[in-house]
């Protein structure tokens, strides 16, 4: 026995549907009868106007019907028909929007007497939980009519982009479709729950690669963390500000974990910028200049000093040259002061001169322009022909105390300030700095006139003098390198070898470039300070440069001239801590290309570590020379645009001559 619209029923079936059902049966029950245009017996076949594919999938379905179910089914052939013309689009029919609207009717009604789903698009791809018991319970007749209702089936023509795209398909054919996956349905055994199929567990097909939690970078030097006392900003924005919704990447990143302590995500979803939140009432009562070294919010402290460097410890670059006293300047310092070896630049510079230019504002223009925008001189001094300048990183200058420096001089006549020492010394965070550059007394055979130089310097030199000790128990009145955490000490120290110049020039041409370990054994100022004559306490990095004197200038060759003077590491840069390992030295070398000077200029890059400090310190309050800055990059932009019109003009000037 069939139903008027064609579909097969079991003898004796359960044929009881809800009122709903049977609208949308007979629904489909007259587009049905549009569809089939004539019957013939004979072949037990039916056959659609829609494309073959379409009848050939049914009559595999049918061929796997039950014996039982072909007895009680009355099927007739058609004769085909020439399919219509393609149409670029086909418009809905009013019967397939009336069916489509209930559809989503039915399906919002189910999503909202589900309580395990929040949504219909939620529900269609959760896994059916009917349990074993349940499933046993339910009849063959109720599974029948679930499996026999279309409507308990999606719509591929809806759900598929490529079903929209077939325009030349009939109405006949998804119908068809619809009929056979319904009955391929009853033969698999499997039932729709509520209309929503059960589908498999997916599981990947290899193991997922393990996700590093730390994403906090060593190179990032600002880490944007967020204070405690602001840690519920991110609910009270969201609260004050309406911002309920959050991005699937900061849910994943708040609620699972996967954010480095030091490194907060919550200053990075401000409401108005990527900086640290700050609230009124902290604006209100915030002070600086005082505060205890742990105190949350202090300008110095510990956790201001974690927000910039999360492993407290700071690049610096230390550098000395004697520059003869020559009026010419190098065409270009990169290779100077930022040399390619290290992938970042340092934090602080610090640049020492002896006997150096006659103008000394243009020198510090050029160390400006060449170090860019991103650095700000923090001060600068000199002694006579003695220079010394700072520079910083422009968003560091708000943490450093007042600069103060003092000099000496080591001439008998005083007024001549050729050969003496400059100190400048200030706190950054807690670790109190000073840097000494010195000219000591020249000459071969005069050791002991440099070990006094020395010994005058470290008592003469009156610092600090209005900022506090950072260790007081530690500090002696004699000594003044004794009165800081960090000391480098860096110039022309004058020491020479002790070695005539053939067998100097011997073991250099034996040795080329790094193996100058020979040479050392006759260096003086290694032999001294292996004795504890001078700079006590200090320590120097490995050498492997050539000697740093004495060149002919515009030249590679060591002195021709008739004194033939010895080659001698004459430059040097020794650095001494208050406490063990505090400074690393990461290189030491000298810069050979810069050829102005009969000295070649000596570097050498430093990682030290760096305590919070108390505000309750003078602060510099970010102060630096404005002007050099705005003339500094105003020159660096002038001479970019200079070198692009340059190689402009050469190559609108190159002609091609035939001879």
């Amino acid at each position: 026995m069939s139903t008027p619209n064609g579909f097969p029923q079991h003898s004796g079936a359960c044929v009881t549907q809800s009122t709903e059902g049977g609208a949308v049966q007979d629904l489909h029950a007259k587009k049905a009868g549009k569809a089939a245009k004539k019957e013939a017996g004979g072949n037990g076949v039916l056959t659609f106007e829609d494309p073959p594919s379409v009848g050939t999938s049914l009559n595999e379905t049918l061929k796997l019907l039950p014996d039982e179910l072909k007895a009680n089914m009355k099927i007739k052939s058609v004769t085909p028909r020439p399919p219509r013309k393609p149409r670029l689009e086909r418009a809905a029919s009013l019967d397939e929007k009336s069916w489509r609207r209930w559809r989503r009717f039915r399906t919002s009604q189910e999503s909202l007497t589900d309580p395990n789903e929040t949504s219909s698009s939620n529900g269609s791809l959760q896994e059916a939980s009917l349990s074993p018991a349940v499933r046993g319970r339910v009849s063959p007749c109720h599974q029948c009519c679930q499996q026999n209702s279309l409507h308990s089936s999606p719509d591929p023509s809806e759900t598929s982009p490529m079903g929209k795209s077939r325009g030349g398909t009939s109405d006949l054919g998804k119908r068809a479709s619809e009929i056979s996956s319904a009955f391929g349905g009853l033969l698999r055994g499997k039932a729709f729950a509520g209309g929503k199929p059960r589908l498999s567990q997916i599981m990947p097909a290899r193991p997922l690669p393990p996700m590093e939690l730390n994403v906090a970078s060593h190179t990032l030097r600002t880490a944007n963390r967020i204070d405690s006392d602001f840690m519920d900003y991110r609910h009270y924005s969201q609260h004050k500000f309406g911002r309920v919704s959050s991005s699937l990447s900061d849910t994943r990143l708040h609620g699972n974990g996967m954010v480095y302590d030091n490194c907060s995500t919550d200053s990075m979803k401000s409401t108005f910028s990527l900086l640290t939140p700050i609230r009124s009432k902290d604006v209100r009562s915030r002070s600086y200049l005082e505060g205890s070294l742990l105190a949350n919010g202090a300008l110095l402290g510990a956790e201001e000093l974690s927000k910039y460097f999360p492993d407290r410890n700071i690049g610096i670059f230390v550098a000395t040259w004697n520059m003869q006293g020559q009026k010419e300047l190098p065409a270009n310092l990169d290779d100077f002061l930022l040399p390619t070896d290290p992938d970042y630049a340092q934090d602080m510079y610090v640049i020492g001169v002896q006997e150096g230019c006659p103008d000394r504002r243009e020198w510090e223009i050029r160390l400006q322009e060449t170090l860019g925008p991103h650095y700000v001189m923090l001060y600068s001094a000199a002694h006579g022909v003695l220079y010394m300048s700072v520079f910083i990183r422009r968003d560091l200058i708000w943490f450093c105390s007042e600069v103060e420096y003092a000099t000496v001089t080591t001439r008998i006549v005083s007024q001549i300030k050729t050969k003496g020492a400059l100190g400048i010394c200030f706190t950054f965070f807690g670790t109190s700095f000073l840097f000494i550059t010195s000219h000591f007394t020249s000459g071969d055979s005069k050791v002991n006139e440099r070990k006094l130089d020395y010994n005058k310097t470290i008592q003469a030199l009156t610092l600090p003098k209005n900022v506090p000790d950072t260790n007081p128990y530690r500090s002696s009145s004699s000594d003044v390198t004794t009165r800081f955490d960090e000391v480098f000490w860096f110039g022309d120290f004058n020491f020479r070898l002790n070695k005539d110049r053939e067998t100097v020039d011997s073991i250099l041409n034996q040795n080329p470039e790094t193996d100058v370990s020979k040479l050392l054994a006759y260096d003086q100022l290694t032999s001294e300070m292996s004795r504890g004559s001078i700079f006590k306490g200090f320590q120097e990095a490995d050498i492997h440069f050539r000697p740093s004197y004495k060149f002919d200038i515009g030249k590679d060759s060591y002195d021709t001239t008739s004194k033939q003077r010895t080659p001698s590491y004459t430059d040097r840069v020794v650095y001494r801590s208050r406490y063990k390992d505090d400074i690393h030295a990461v290189k030491y070398s000298s810069c050979p290309v810069i050829k102005t000077s009969d000295h070649r200029p000596v570097f050498a890059l430093f990682r030290v570590k760096v305590r919070p400090g108390r505000d309750n310190i003078p602060l510099a309050a970010g102060q630096f020379d404005r002007e050099l800055y705005l003339i500094g990059i105003k020159r660096r932009i002038t001479r970019e645009l200079q070198k692009r019109q340059e190689q402009k003009d050469q190559k609108s000037s190159s002609v091609c001559s035939v001879s």
